[in-house]
């Protein structure tokens, strides 16, 4: 598996960064961050996802959505929201969530 960032896309477009503090071994998460990846795929206009996590359980994912009712759609989400409900009861330490619009967008990949 090769990694590489989201391809760049024709502005303009949103992202909707989440930023969380979890604990390691969080029952359960694992399985349903990987039911909510497979149903942000279903959105019409979701362009992709990014993430990372510090040693230190500083995590941050980055959405790219065609625009604002991409973003509502997924935010209107049944499951989406019922797994919200359980971050907040059982996963999370802290969170935020920031929403851009991209006006430019560039890319770079050495051949």
């Amino acid at each position: 598996m090769t990694i590489k960032p989201v391809p760049a896309h024709e502005p303009p477009y949103y992202t909707v960064v989440f930023t969380s503090v979890r604990p390691d071994g969080a029952e359960g998460y694992g399985e349903t961050a990987q039911r909510m990846e497979d149903l942000v795929k279903e959105v019409p206009g979701f362009l992709g996802y990014e993430s990372a996590k510090t040693p230190g359980g500083l995590a941050i994912t980055v959405g790219y959505f065609r625009d604002e009712h991409s973003i509502a759609t997924w935010q209107q989400n049944l499951q989406h929201q019922a797994a919200q409900r359980r971050g907040r009861a059982e996963w999370y330490d802290s969170y935020t969530v920031h929403v851009g619009k991209v006006e430019r967008s560039y890319a770079f990949e050495r051949q």
